[in-house]
């Protein structure tokens, strides 16, 4: 296979994979609404809001606590949070809170 073939591929991957499930990610986030708000708006300051934030940008953040990557402010709460999501987890909640608008 040519290296510009393999290329196309490997970028229309994410198109292929399973996509995730917003249900699931409502159901997940009943934990996250402790500190994130029902809705995704957190009351307290410190808390980011999660409502409407890109789907990516989600799933990054969630995998660099779990990884144990991020550090300061809440990262020792969130990656305690995080170790305890699958993959299939953190892309649910990603897709949850990215469609909320």
């Amino acid at each position: 296979m040519n290296k510009k073939l393999l290329g196309l591929l490997f970028v229309g991957l994410p198109f292929f994979a399973h996509a995730a499930d917003i249900d699931a990610g409502k159901a997940k986030s009943a934990v996250c609404a402790a500190c994130h708000g029902a809705e995704g708006i957190s009351a307290i300051p410190i808390y980011p809001n999660l409502k409407g934030q890109k789907e990516a940008y989600l799933v990054s953040a969630l995998k660099a606590y779990k990884a144990n990557q991020r550090q300061g402010g809440m990262a020792a709460v969130m990656t305690g949070q995080a170790t305890l999501l699958s993959d299939d987890d953190i892309a649910n909640l990603a897709a949850y809170y990215s469609s909320l608008k």
